[in-house]
């Protein structure tokens, strides 16, 4: 199996934020959000660290794009551990 490079991950993030705002232009909801958040799960239980790094970045996004403050800059936190475990430095 291939592994992912940093470069790919940082490219899947920007990509699904653009898909992110487009259709949904900041109504996003927390119920999208709590969708994300189950992606991230998976991605710990069965993905290597850039997929949970891609993941926790879309989860950030989501709650970013729902103006939901709190887990907004809780998932930014998330995502920056996990980008740094997988050599992603945000």
């Amino acid at each position: 199996e291939q592994e992912s490079n940093p470069v790919q991950a940082v490219i899947s993030v920007v990509v699904a934020a653009g898909f992110l705002w487009y259709f949904f232009g900041g109504g996003l909801n927390n119920s999208v959000a709590k969708d994300f958040e189950k992606q991230y799960e998976m991605s710990v239980r069965s993905g290597s660290a850039i997929d949970v790094c891609v993941h926790a970045g879309l989860v950030s996004a989501a709650y970013l794009q729902a103006h939901d403050e709190s887990n907004y800059q809780h998932w930014k936190q998330t995502e920056s551990a996990d980008c740094a475990r997988a050599g992603v430095p945000k």
